[in-house]
Parts: structure tokens; C-alpha cells; sequence
């Protein structure tokens, strides 16, 4: 029960398990234990309402793929290389671009809460469209830029965001700082695992082609 009550506080547990993963250093990401932590995010993109409502939706796509894709493949590793192998990283909807959108989708929300932590007052515009400008904003056309901006005005306020999780100013800050630290070595874990894959350019590359997609269409791919 407690933890359907505290979803904030799911999330973290999740990512600290990520982090000693990664911080271990001897044992490889299982694609169980990444997506099925990563699904707990996707409860803190509804909470931010309608401005959000395409990442929520696009992020839960990407988990829901990995999470199949975790009946046959066992690890990150083993997502990307088997993409390698069968020269399909960069086709639309691979494993391993799903991969890159939930990387974006985890970060996005460590910088959601750095801006939050950062400032005073009880309103989330600036914050969000802070993180957004940062993390998705680089990779959306024009059209969907605009209509964030829009939601932006309808997200609810701090207070508001904090009775939702069920949370606290306190502890709410104090997860929030604990998320940040778990979910930054993951974010660098799998932009690393891309890197020694795929390299530089490619990993380039798949960001550009995934920005020009968007800036020619206005649904969410």
C-alpha cells in the first residue's frame, strides 16, 4: 500500500537500485530491472498535466517496448549490440532508439527537479520549461514546442504537484535530491553504452534524425 501512496518515493527506491548497478561496476544492466523501474516515471509526467501529456505518452510507448523486449534480451548490452548486429539503430521504433527516448525521459525529470529545488515559490512554469528547453526542446519542431508553451500555464503548482505524490516540502525535497544523484549515473550509463557501440557520431546522428522528424511533423513519433 505504501508504496501506491507514495509514488515519489517508488521512483527512488527503483533508481537507487539502478545506481548500485551501475556503481558496481561488475554487473551488466538487466532490461528487466531498467524498464521496470523507468515505469514508475511515467506517474510523474501524469501529474504535470496536460503540458506533459506527450511525454507521458511517448514515454510509456518506449518502456512498454523495452519491457517486452526484456522477455528475450537480458541486458542493455545485449539491446544495443544485437541492433548493431542487425544494422537497425537507426530504423524508427528499434529497441535501441526506444532506448534513447526513455534515457531523455529520466533525465528530463532530474533536471525537472534540479530547477524545482533551485528556486522559491509555489508556481512549476519556470521550472518545467526550464528542464523542458534543456532536455526535450532540442529534439521537438516547432509545432510541438509551441503547444508546451501553451500547457505550460495549465501545470499544477508546486503545492498542488507535492499533495498528488503525497509528499511533503521536506520530504518531497529530500527525494528529490536522492533522485537526482541515483538517476545521473544511469542517464551517463546508457549515453556511455551508446558511445562505445555506436560512437559519437552515430549517437549524433540518431538526435538529428529524430529532431528533423519532428520538425516536419506535428504528431508525436
Amino acid at each position: 500500500m505504501e508504496a501506491e501512496i507514495k509514488p515519489l518515493r517508488r521512483i527512488v527506491n527503483a533508481f537507487d537500485g539502478l545506481a548500485d548497478t551501475v556503481n558496481s561496476n561488475s554487473v551488466a544492466m538487466e532490461t528487466a530491472q531498467f524498464s521496470e523501474a523507468c515505469s514508475h516515471v511515467s506517474v510523474l509526467f501524469g501529474c504535470l498535466g496536460i503540458a506533459f501529456k506527450f511525454a507521458e505518452m511517448d514515454y510509456v510507448s518506449k518502456v512498454e517496448d523495452l519491457k517486452e523486449a526484456a522477455k528475450s534480451i537480458s541486458t542493455l548490452q545485449s539491446v544495443l549490440d544485437l541492433d548493431v548486429k542487425d544494422n537497425c539503430v537507426r530504423r524508427p521504433q528499434s529497441h535501441s532508439r526506444n532506448l534513447l527516448r526513455v534515457k531523455r525521459g529520466i533525465d528530463m525529470v532530474r533536471v525537472l527537479f534540479e530547477e524545482i529545488l533551485a528556486v522559491d515559490g509555489n508556481s512549476l512554469k519556470d521550472p518545467a520549461s526550464m528542464a523542458y528547453a534543456k532536455v526535450f526542446a532540442p529534439h521537438h519542431g516547432w509545432a510541438i514546442r509551441k503547444a508546451v508553451a501553451a500547457g505550460m500555464y495549465a501545470l499544477p503548482s508546486r503545492s498542488q504537484l507535492l499533495k498528488k505524490l503525497n509528499e511533503n516540502e521536506d520530504s518531497a525535497r529530500d527525494l528529490m535530491k536522492k533522485y537526482i544523484a541515483s538517476s545521473g549515473p544511469v542517464v551517463q550509463y546508457v549515453e556511455e553504452l551508446f558511445i562505445s557501440r555506436v560512437g559519437h557520431r552515430l549517437v549524433k546522428e540518431l538526435r538529428q534524425m529524430q529532431h528533423t522528424r519532428k520538425a516536419h511533423r506535428t504528431v508525436i513519433l
